[in-house]
């Protein structure tokens, strides 16, 4: 599984912003995929995650719902996270992943920075 992620950046509070994730190596029929977020010397944690065969079985967590939507381009193999009315509490390094259906995320793909400024 190979996973590339970009379209970070620096934004203004209450601007937006949207990720991309390049995927390959991956069964698409049998994998969800998602986006963590890290906060310095914090434990990485959930953002939000797609069943890639069946984009409308999506799930957020709660400080991202609303706000952000996950998406994928069969056709680009690209995951994307779109990203609206950034806080700055939403500065992190943002990473794209991979699993199975009914394992953990095990994939990464590097992390992109989201800075937001106040």
């Amino acid at each position: 599984v190979q996973l590339q992620a970009s379209g970070g950046g620096l934004v203004q509070a209450g601007g937006s912003l949207r990720l991309a994730c390049a995927v390959s190596g991956v069964n698409f029929n049998d994998y969800f995929m998602g986006w963590f977020r890290q906060y310095p010397e914090k434990v990485r944690e959930f953002v939000a995650q797609i069943q890639w065969s069946n984009s409308e079985n999506t799930g957020y967590e709660d400080s991202a719902m609303g706000r952000f939507t996950i998406s994928r381009d069969s056709a680009k193999n690209t995951l994307y996270l779109q990203m609206n009315n950034l806080g700055p509490r939403d500065t992190a390094l943002y990473f794209c992943a991979a699993r199975r259906a009914g394992q953990q995320f095990n994939s990464w793909g590097q992390g992109t920075l989201v800075t937001v400024s106040s």
